[in-house]
């Protein structure tokens, strides 16, 4: 398959159907010419480059990978309206996009709209390079500005020219977690007397903890391991030359195809030695999200949006209550309208959203990279996919930050929050660990 690749970069054709596209266009337009590579499947991670940004979703168990190399054009943004400038720019983006099939954009944004370290708050880019196997039939994606496709075709081979795949390393011993465990436990008693003294009656409190390794963390092989682990999530990653975030996220921020819209409303969170998911602090937990995601959604809806009934959700070894909601949105809703409404849910924020935004302020509630935020897909005609950013690591270099948190309700027992965000930093402990080898019995990946 790489092999058909270089050939579609190289051949004269391609520059010639490129321009052919771009006639009469702006300089400014963004021009995409989709290559079929030919029958296959490939999760693309040994292209993951060392020197370019990238974007990369995969879902296992459709059969769906992509890799996204470069920016052909991108914007960010933060603040207040900062999902409204990306919706601005990607409206800017379609309206003079020149291509010969489906194209797509990549999106992702951070908890907090004053976060500004280490990634941009808000990101939105059209890829220079896509590589998609999806179903078994594989593509390349190549898109440039009008004004500068002779030096886009110039970059192209060398970002593909410098995969940055390595061994998963060898991690240091782990600092002692009592200190920070016992900090977090005082925040969750703090919440639960202001949930008893009736001001909020839901607040998500994240943990992060962080590991050392003596060698760079490798992002293919943390991906390819969280590809193994749970195929029925969506596993993601957005780098650059400095980080990596990636992850393996069981909850869907938002989809829009047409005016049909689904969400998840997703919360309880069971894993194997913990209480089962049918008690009632789970099923109160997951009630509020439902009650907040269809209030967010019936603004923009034809009819009231439909909730179906609860059912367990399977994240690896983490079990959790889902929910879908679906609606009818009107004519005219764009997917960042109905992110700006549903962002962020009580499954991340708390409940009432705004009570629960302020009282995580006042606490300082600390959430690095785009963790809780989201990762988004958008088509060139509008619709689009939003997930939300969780089960995240935030690589750099020899450390890896882990982040992971736990919904706090009345009834909530500290020690029990304390257990599920450990189990929940244990999925991505295990993707940063070496796979098990085969003489123990087991040669999966962990």
């Amino acid at each position: 398959m790489i092999h058909a690749l270089r050939r579609c970069l190289n051949a004269p054709e391609t520059s010639g159907r490129l321009a052919a596209l771009a006639a009469g266009a702006p300089a400014s337009a963004p021009v995409s010419l989709r290559l079929a590579l030919g029958r296959g499947t490939t999760d693309w991670l040994t292209q993951l480059p060392a020197a370019a940004p990238y974007w990369y979703r995969a879902r296992p168990d459709h059969d769906e990978y992509r890799l996204a190399i470069g920016h052909a054009l991108h914007v960010t943004s933060a603040g207040p309206n900062r999902l409204a400038a990306l919706d601005n720019a990607f409206a800017g983006f379609c309206r003079d996009w020149r291509r010969n099939g489906p194209a797509f954009a990549f999106a992702g944004f951070a908890f907090d709209a004053a976060n500004n370290a280490p990634l941009p708050n808000a990101l939105l880019a059209i890829p220079a390079i896509l590589l998609e196997s999806v179903a078994g039939e594989c593509s390349v994606t190549l898109s440039a500005p009008a004004g500068r496709l002779a030096q886009a075709a110039a970059e192209w081979p060398q970002w593909l020219a410098t995969p940055a795949v390595t061994s998963p390393p060898s991690q240091r011993p782990s600092r002692p977690e009592a200190l920070a465990e016992r900090a977090w436990i005082g925040r969750v008693n703090a919440a639960l007397r202001d949930i008893e003294a009736g001001r909020v009656d839901k607040i998500v409190l994240a943990r992060s903890r962080k590991i050392e390794a003596d060698a760079p963390f490798s992002a293919a092989a943390v991906l390819g391991q969280l590809i193994a682990q749970q195929p029925a999530s969506l596993v993601y990653a957005y780098g650059n030359e400095q980080h990596s975030f990636v992850g393996a996220t069981p909850e869907r921020l938002v989809r829009l195809a047409g005016q049909h819209v689904e969400a998840d409303a997703l919360a309880g969170t069971a894993w194997p030695g913990s209480l089962a998911l049918s008690e009632t602090k789970n099923r109160h937990e997951q009630a509020l999200v439902v009650q907040a995601v269809c209030a967010a959604l019936a603004p923009f809806s034809e009819k009231p949006p439909v909730a179906e009934p609860a059912q367990e959700h399977a994240a690896g070894q983490l079990l959790h209550l889902r929910s879908r909601v679906a609606a009818t949105v009107r004519p005219g809703t764009t997917l960042f309208d109905v992110v700006r409404a549903l962002h962020p849910t009580p499954a991340i924020g708390g409940f009432p959203v705004a009570a629960a935004q302020a009282w995580l302020a006042v606490h300082n509630e600390q959430r690095n990279g785009w963790y809780s935020g989201a990762i988004g897909l958008l088509t060139a005609d509008g619709n689009g996919e939003f997930s939300v950013a969780l089960r995240s690591a935030l690589l750099a270099g020899n450390s890896a930050e882990l982040q992971a948190g736990a919904g706090i309700v009345a009834g909530s027992d500290a020690q029990h929050e304390l257990a599920e965000t450990t189990a929940k930093l244990g999925t991505l402990l295990a993707a940063l660990a070496p796979p098990i080898a085969p003489e123990t019995g087991d040669s999966r990946r962990a």
